[in-house]
Order: structure tokens, then sequence, then C-alpha cells
């Protein structure tokens, strides 16, 4: 199946989703998608290319880490935006993930690993992130809040 990111499987004005295969060329893909679709809904240059990173990583842990690269799973990718947020679903096929079992980057015994770094990642450039078991795999959310004049920046200025 030749997929390409310029047909999406189902899009609105504020909806995009696609249905990727679980290569690291739909990584690529993924992180392309995000980079546009952060731009097209108005986010500064820095911050799509913080979007866009945080997608590759979830992307990657999908199809590496989920599905195990099994060329019968699939990755899906929505993208849904509203006037205060963007909000971006990576969901794969796999055994599903506790992320309380994951070790912690900044760990002395992790730092020099050369894996182990893209949930960090994810939480430092989106917002909010969750994740939600479903049957079978793990659905990724990661939020990125609009930021302007007027609007709330309680997050920034608390960090």
């Amino acid at each position: 199946m030749d997929e390409t990111m310029d047909e999406p499987h189902a899009i609105n004005a504020t909806r995009v989703s696609y249905t990727l295969e679980s290569t690291l060329a739909s990584v690529t893909k993924a992180e392309q998608a995000a980079a546009e679709v952060a731009a097209r809904f108005g986010f500064q240059s820095d911050e799509c290319g913080r979007i866009a990173m945080a997608v590759r990583e979830a992307a990657v842990n999908a199809v590496l880490h989920g599905n195990r690269c099994d060329p019968t799973k699939r990755v899906t990718l929505s993208f849904e935006a509203t006037p205060d947020a963007l909000t971006v679903a990576v969901c794969d096929q796999g055994p599903g993930l506790d992320p309380s079992t994951l070790p912690d980057p900044l760990a002395p015994e992790n730092l020099l690993k050369a894996s182990g770094r893209g949930i960090f990642l994810i939480r430092t450039f989106m917002d909010e992130i969750r994740f939600q078991t479903m049957s079978p795999g793990t659905e990724v959310i990661m939020i990125k809040f609009v930021r302007g004049p007027g609007r709330d920046r309680s997050k920034e200025d608390n960090q």
C-alpha cells in the first residue's frame, strides 16, 4: 500500500487523520504532516518544529515499541484543531504501554543510553500528554495550546 500524506483518510476544517504503515518511513511522513498541520493552524515556526518533533517521537514509539515494525499492524495519526489548542493522537496496535514503568531518562544510570528519551521530549514540547489503553494498543494524546495576546499563559509563567 503506497501511502502519501497528501491524501488523508478524513479531513474537515478542524480534523485530519491518517493511517500509516509500521515503518520508519511513516515516522518521517508523520513528522512532516505535523509541521504542515501546525503551520496551517497558525503556530509559529519554532512551535511547529516542537510539535513535529513530539509527533515524530510518538510515531517512533508506535512503530518500534508498539507495533514492533509488524507489517500487518498500522499506526493511526490524527490532528484536531480548536480555537484554543491543537490535539494530536498517535495510536498503535501493539500490546499496550504502562507509562509508569518507563525509566527516568535523567537518572544517572540512563543518561548515556542511546534511547529512552521520547516521552521526555514529548512532555517537554507539548503542554499536555495522556496515554489511553486501547484494545489492542496504546494511544498517545498530545495537546499544544494556542498562545497569543489575551490568552492564558499560566503554563509558561509557572515554568
